[in-house]
């Protein structure tokens, strides 16, 4: 069984924003298997679903992204689902615009989801896809991160989300290093 995790914010004024690309990514992945957020529970919104006759849960945390640890290990522990089989997707300032990077380990790299999910965990070593936001270039970082993509950055962006949701079916089809080795240029 896999945990798929889309990190963003709950509520209407942070939809579809930089900062939202876990939640975005995710909703796309649930849309291509036919399927939607059906279920309430672990502090979050989950669908349970199959892909290459794998169990998968699909998990868009709804405790805003500073708790996102909070709401993964309910899931994690309920399920009994190793470290090893949890996938993370977020928004990331470090890859560059309109692509992605797949991790194995790592810090927080100041992304304070990233730095609620190591706490809660105790490791820094999970799965991770990373949807490049790139830098603000004179804007504040908070103002940045939660705003939409201007329409310049939307084609960017959606080839980016397109591409993380392949290189997670391949994570799963084949395995996390394969994805890696597929995906990250």
């Amino acid at each position: 069984m896999y945990l798929i995790v889309g990190l963003g914010n709950p509520g209407k004024e942070y939809e579809h924003t930089h900062h939202n690309m876990g939640y975005d990514v995710v909703d796309k992945l649930v849309d291509s298997l036919g399927l939607t957020f059906d279920r309430e529970g672990f502090k979050g919104v989950y669908v349970k679903a199959k892909f290459m006759d794998e169990d998968l849960v699909i998990l868009k945390p709804t405790t805003f992204m500073n708790l996102s640890g909070d709401s993964i290990i309910l899931a994690l522990n309920f399920f009994k689902i190793p470290i090893s089989n949890m996938i993370v997707v977020y928004d990331d300032m470090d890859t560059p615009l309109g692509h992605i990077k797949l991790k194995v380990k790592g810090s927080s790299g100041g992304h304070n989801g990233i730095k609620s999910i190591i706490k809660n965990i105790a490791t820094e070593e999970f799965n991770r896809v990373k949807v490049g936001i790139g830098h603000p270039e004179s804007r504040n970082i908070l103002d940045f991160v939660l705003t939409k993509p201007t329409k310049e950055e939307e084609p960017l962006i959606y080839e980016a989300q397109k591409n993380a949701v392949e290189a997670i079916k391949v994570a799963i089809k084949d395995s996390f290093n394969k994805a890696m080795t597929m995906y990250n240029k």
